[in-house]
């Protein structure tokens, strides 16, 4: 982030609890897309065996006042102050979603992901990519207080695999997210497809090419190409809005529950996606018939 705090737009609607408010509408959002391979949505627990739809809703709830208080900081720090206090406030993030949901990690990479993207708009970033490119150089910056400890699954994956991760996504400048998710949302709506499907089509969109760390965890190599192809296929039989690829999807969707895979980081990178296409950006005129998802628990 090169801009000094404060020098953003003075939109009203970019104060921070409109922000930390958007960025829980993203989580929901995501939360609620059904139906989505592998992942929790309004039918289940996907892959998982120790998450539902309510346990997703209460930890994005239990995550507002981190957002909130991200965008008030951001507002006054700069540079590595920034980047310090970010760590210490999303690790107090992690504990209030680890008490919401007895200690099961339901967001801690969207956390990471929105909470930079949360700091880069409080900032002054006016769009989308200004928004993405201040929070890869907030990702990149030191942060002299994480705490020593075992590593993460994500640490150990990106170790393991050589693969960048969530680190490695922020630190890129979010490219799933502006470059795969975005217009992969846009052109299903310019298609006419109905707002369900164009959010199905960009998360596949994500899964097709992503090295998803939650996928290679559990999977490894093998499970993220079952991953990556199964999502290409279900594109090319023309998306979530067709006969044809609604069947693929849900082909999909049975693979990995079975082989109990879950594709969590692109479920992450959607929130991310659908919080930037939410924001009321200053040079964006707003679009009558957008949806904003309000958090239903």
């Amino acid at each position: 982030m090169t801009r000094p705090p404060g020098s953003g737009p003075g939109d009203p609607a970019m104060r921070a609890d409109v922000l930390a408010g958007t960025a829980v509408r993203a989580l929901c959002a995501e939360a609620l897309l059904s139906p989505k391979p592998g992942l929790v949505d309004a039918r289940g627990g996907g892959a998982h065996d120790d998450m539902d739809l309510p346990l997703l809703l209460a930890s994005a709830e239990a995550l507002r006042p981190t957002f909130r208080a991200v965008a008030f900081t951001a507002k006054r720090l700069f540079g590595v102050g920034l980047r310090e206090e970010l760590g210490r406030l999303g690790r107090a993030g992690d504990r209030a979603m680890s008490r919401a949901t007895g200690e099961v990690n339901t967001h801690r990479g969207a956390l990471w992901a929105l909470g930079l993207l949360v700091a880069a708009v409080a900032g002054g970033a006016d769009d989308e990519r200004a928004a993405a490119g201040d929070a890869a150089g907030l990702a990149a910056l030191p942060d002299r207080w994480i705490p020593v400890g075992p590593a993460s699954h994500g640490e150990l994956v990106r170790r393991r695999y050589g693969t960048g991760g969530a680190r490695g996504e922020a630190e890129a400048g979010f490219p799933h997210v502006i470059e795969v998710a975005l217009p992969r949302l846009r052109l299903a709506r310019a298609d006419g497809r109905t707002e369900e499907v164009a959010r199905l089509d960009a998360l596949l969109a994500v899964m097709s090419l992503l090295h998803d760390t939650c996928v290679l965890h559990r999977g490894g190599r093998a499970g993220l190409r079952v991953v990556q192809l199964g999502a290409s296929a279900v594109l090319a039989e023309g998306g979530a809005g067709t006969d044809r690829g609604r069947a693929a999807l849900l082909e999909l969707d049975d693979r990995l529950r079975g082989l109990r895979l879950s594709p969590g980081g692109s479920g992450d990178l959607l929130a991310a996606a659908l919080f930037l296409d939410l924001l009321p950006w200053p040079r964006r005129r707003p679009r009558a018939e957008r949806e904003v998802m309000a958090c239903r628990r």
